[in-house]
């Protein structure tokens, strides 16, 4: 069975790196937020201005450094950027503990996160791509998947749970921690893995024309260049809509911390599901039907969030609505990223996944300003439902058609 299938010892160490720094980041689910509305009283516009500025610098940041990034090994630089995220954290219990925190600092702080964020995204599929066979690439993703809806299902509550007792950064100093951990378990991969040296002799040097590479590979592939608008329009809408919830059921509805996280949390079963079943599903039906349907299915969620309302009705809708859109994803995103990973060349990896990457995290920054700023106008639960009608329109961006997928000739491998 797929759940079962051993993919060997770096990718066991690699699994469980980041499965420790992922629980970390849903243990602190919107952590920096949490803190700017309780801790410094910021408003909807307030939160909409971090979480933007924090995507959109931390990704022109990220830009520069995947052409750098693709001529190195991939193990120490996921482990340089673990702990960079790590110390980075750890300054806001410091300053909070000091009397000295800021909106400032906040900014800062999500800024250098979603950098790091974005390298160690970008150099990991490179290196997962090294580590496991191209036909095991589907059942690699979706562990990962599944780890990642697990820890979404248990971390907030637990999280908000921490809140409650321990005071608002108390989730932020597990999620540092985590980074640390995370860090030592890529070291004890050790240097037996199959990643191989990468090829310098073509560039020596970073060049202008290097930063490009990944969109250029992006926009002239017919299939990946629309599943790319496609995911930068549905991604962004849906992550445009959280800080108004956020807002909205820590306000007017009067929800509590624990609550707010339990509405995002309980739903992520849906995911675990769907990532199981990913595998099964695409041996049975395809890869590009399920794409496809997939990927039209989770789009028919979000308009459900604008008529969420007070008491246990209101919960219960949340969890509804999220249970769908998320079990959706959980089949949707590892088909996509086994997909992608398959279509990629292996010496432009890292490039191309940093621009998909870094061009996600720009419009998720852009469309949550912009909503931030609708929220501002029309109120928080009317910008709910212009993002909720507006992804109903992304299907169409959706390849009608299969193509033939690119088979790469993977280089040589020593063990």
């Amino acid at each position: 069975m797929a759940g079962t299938r051993s993919l060997g010892r770096q990718f066991g160490w690699l699994w469980a790196a980041c499965a420790t720094s992922t629980f970390g980041t849903w243990l602190a689910f919107d952590a920096i937020p949490l803190i700017a509305v309780l801790v410094l009283h910021a408003g909807a516009t307030e939160v909409s201005v971090l979480a933007a500025a924090g995507l959109a610098v931390g990704a022109a940041v990220a830009v520069p450094l995947a052409p750098w990034v693709e001529l190195r090994r991939k193990r120490p630089v996921m482990v340089a950027m673990d702990l960079i995220r790590f110390a980075t954290l750890l300054s806001i219990p410091v300053a909070y503990a000091l009397g000295l925190l800021t909106f400032t600092q906040l900014l800062a702080v999500a800024i250098i996160v979603a950098g790091a964020d974005l390298t160690f995204t970008a150099a990991g599929g490179a290196f997962l791509k090294a580590l496991v066979r191209p036909e095991d690439l589907l059942v690699a993703n979706g562990r990962f998947e599944s780890t990642t809806w697990t820890a979404a299902m248990l971390g907030p509550p637990l999280g908000g749970a921490a809140i409650g007792l321990f005071g608002p950064v108390a989730t932020v100093v597990a999620n540092a921690v985590s980074y640390l951990l995370s860090a030592g378990g890529l070291a004890a991969i050790g240097t037996g893995g199959r990643e191989p040296h990468p090829a310098r002799a073509d560039a020596p040097r970073l060049r202008a024309g290097q930063l490009l590479d990944g969109w250029r590979f992006i926009l002239t592939h017919p299939t990946l260049r629309l599943l790319f608008v496609n995911s930068l329009m549905v991604n962004g809408l849906i992550m445009a809509t959280s800080p108004l919830l956020i807002v909205l059921m820590l306000g007017p509805l009067g929800f509590a911390p624990w609550q707010y996280g339990l509405a995002f949390a309980a739903p992520c079963i849906g995911g675990l599901i769907g990532s199981r079943l990913a595998r099964r599903l695409v041996a049975r039906y395809g890869q590009h039907t399920i794409m496809l349907t997939a990927g039209t299915l989770r789009v028919c969620w979000l308009l459900g969030l604008a008529f969420v309302g007070p008491g246990a009705a209101g919960l219960v809708l949340v969890m509804a609505v999220e249970l769908g859109l998320i079990t959706c994803m959980g089949v949707f995103n590892p088909v996509l990223a086994t997909y992608r990973l398959t279509q990629i060349p292996t010496d432009r990896v890292t490039r191309t996944l940093s621009a998909w990457s870094v061009t996600s995290k720009m419009a998720i920054a852009a469309l949550t300003a912009l909503w931030g700023l609708l929220a501002g106008v029309t109120g928080p639960r009317a910008a709910i439902v212009i993002a909720g009608l507006l992804i109903l329109t992304t299907p169409l961006l959706l390849p009608r058609h299969d193509r033939p997928q690119q088979q790469e000739r993977e280089p040589s491998r020593s063990h």
